[in-house]
């Protein structure tokens, strides 16, 4: 991999100065024997992140997507007391809550902060909590085990840096009454700042969870959110999973989501981009059970000069499992917007049924995508579709709405939501999906429009 070296080894000196050499072990989630072996994976970790650096557009995965301001960025370790808890943040927090009695694990720069959190009401087979503070065997059994940090480096960073983060372990058997809420907070600081937030999901054997991610940022400098989300769903489980990432407009968003799925398993996936400077989504997705069945949806709106990265890794290990990727971009401005999915069938998962779709709307002539569906078949007895559309509001549907009385510009909009309307119906959870209706028509500018046209 052709890579840019980061700036004067600053992540090399953070890891030395924060104490996350070998020969230390702390902040170091688990027990005495699960602590050991992290403290040699992130030493690890670190030492393949600067074999490879950060990617450039010269490598294949990342060709759409600079990551030059990164890179040069002398991103300072931002800690857990980073942040005065004053009545502004406390209005802030407070904003992020979709529904009060659920839980919620609030992390502030990847930190755990039980301040902010309430876990009431979770049954004692449900463990959520701080990953520092957990001694749950899923640490030992699954944390760092499926990201891929030998070969992504963003992941390997995320992994040298690991110290504490989210944990949900569902027990076998076990129905989660309510969706859990997982709100990553990164904060800026005098000079720009950089959090690794890591988060484990673990549904034993028949469980039914859903896990919501909130990633938002109160705004008022440059930031780098660089996080990792592991999710494990075992034979026979129902996982429902929600990544939203509302960043500041100054902030720089990198994560990657590793699912793998046993048998007969469901996993589905939203994910919902709405603010950024800079966002790249990494899904990966590992169907390693018969019958399993994943569902990856997204929406993602862009404007000004945003840029936002969905890439999609569904790889099909074991025979008759289902895959399906819904993925639906807005752009307006000059913002940038990149599809990449990918579907890999292996010579064993025969039957596989797959499909993905990825459909844009560009608002404006300085708007730009980049789609590329792609399928890699080894197996010779599958289904498996795949296709992408980019193009603008259908002229005729205008006038036609314009025909009933309907001013244009609330004509447009009713398009536009509609468009988008599809993705945010998948949402189960019907807070988030009032808010997420609420901040689509907010974005969109077309709330006020309707309002007041109609």
């Amino acid at each position: 991999m052709t890579s840019v070296a980061h700036p004067n080894g600053t992540y090399v000196e953070q890891f030395r100065r924060a104490g996350e050499a070998p020969s230390g072990t702390a902040g170091v989630p688990g027990g005495p024997s699960a602590c050991a072996e992290l403290v040699e994976v992130k030493q690890a970790a670190l030492d393949r992140f600067v074999e490879l650096g950060f990617p450039t557009m010269r490598h294949e995965d990342w060709r759409f997507t600079n990551t030059a301001r990164i890179a040069e960025t002398a991103f300072q370790l931002a800690g857990p007391g980073n942040t005065a808890f004053d009545a502004t943040f406390m209005a802030f927090m407070a904003a992020q809550t979709l529904d009060a009695d659920w839980p919620r694990l609030v992390l502030v720069n990847g930190y755990y902060c039980a301040e902010l959190s309430c876990t009431k009401g979770l049954p004692d087979s449900i463990h959520a909590g701080s990953l520092a503070a957990s001694t749950s065997g899923a640490i030992e059994a699954h944390l760092t085990r499926h990201a891929q940090w030998k070969t992504q480096p963003f992941t390997a960073l995320n992994t040298a840096f690991l110290s504490d983060g989210a944990i949900v372990h569902v027990a076998a058997g076990t129905d989660c009454p309510q969706p859990v809420h997982v709100v990553y907070v990164s904060t800026p600081g005098a000079d720009p700042q950089v959090s690794h937030p890591r988060g484990l999901i673990v549904a034993e054997a028949g469980s039914r969870v859903t896990v919501i991610e909130s990633y938002v940022g109160p705004g008022g400098g440059d930031y780098f959110t660089n996080a990792v989300t592991e999710i494990v769903a075992g034979d026979n489980t129902t996982v429902d999973h929600y990544k939203i990432v509302r960043e500041h407009d100054r902030a720089y968003h990198v994560g990657t989501t590793h699912i793998h799925q046993g048998r007969d398993s469901s996993v589905t996936s939203h994910s919902v981009t709405l603010a950024g400077a800079l966002v790249r989504n990494d899904l990966i997705a590992e169907i390693d059970g018969e019958g399993a069945v994943c569902t990856l949806n997204g929406l993602y709106i862009t404007r000004d000069r945003s840029h936002v990265d969905n890439h999609l890794r569904v790889e099909h290990l074991k025979p008759h499992g289902d895959s399906r990727q819904h993925y639906k971009g807005i752009l307006d401005g000059h913002s940038h917007a990149v599809f990449t999915g990918r579907i890999n069938v292996h010579k064993d998962a025969q039957k596989t049924d797959a499909k993905q779709t990825n459909k844009n709307l560009l608002l404006s002539e300085d708007a730009q995508i980049d789609t590329k569906p792609q399928l890699e078949i080894f197996a010779d007895d599958v289904k498996c579709t795949h296709g992408a559309t980019i193009g603008q509001l259908d002229e005729d549907a205008i006038f036609y709405l314009r025909s009933r009385g309907i001013r244009e510009d609330a004509a447009r909009g009713v398009l536009l939501l509609a468009f988008a309307q599809e993705s945010v119906d998948r949402v189960r959870p019907a807070p988030l999906r009032s808010r997420l209706q609420d901040a689509v028509g907010e974005l969109l500018g077309q709330g006020r429009v309707l309002q007041e046209a109609i």
